[in-house]
């Protein structure tokens, strides 16, 4: 797997740090955090499509809530999944397909509506408002 490319020049020193050295937003610090918005959510760095809005869920599981959740990606193949074994943990690091980039993680989750927990640093999604 390509090293992450940076294509957008504004991106800022958070959002570089979560995007290509895997770092996390503090919780709650997103505006994105249990959004009604209606549209996509992009990736900051490429504008790649990820998330649709209709995929965004509430979710109150501790250790997970706090950062924007979602149950399913928009397009297959929008995202790569790779084993993630850092911090004396078994996880499934979620990263843009288009760019390289961290996006976060993708957890088990009987609350959500596929089953899957896509728990995603809000910081490197910028939000395409529905027409």
């Amino acid at each position: 797997m390509a090293e992450p490319t940076a294509k957008n020049p504004a991106l800022t020193d958070q959002q570089k740090d979560i995007l290509f050295n895997k770092c996390t937003e503090a919780p709650f610090s997103s505006d994105f955090v249990d959004s009604d918005k209606k549209g996509m959510y992009t990736c900051a760095n490429c504008g790649a499509e990820l998330f649709a809005s209709d995929s965004m869920y509430h979710s109150d599981t501790p250790g997970l809530a706090g950062w924007p959740s979602f149950s399913e990606v928009a397009e297959s193949g929008s995202v790569q999944f790779v084993p993630d074994n850092s911090l004396g943990m078994s996880r499934t690091e979620v990263i843009c397909s288009n760019c390289g980039g961290h996006l976060g993680h993708v957890f088990d989750e009987s609350i959500s509506p596929s089953g899957k927990h896509f728990c995603i640093n809000g910081c490197v999604l910028d939000f395409k408002p529905k027409k």
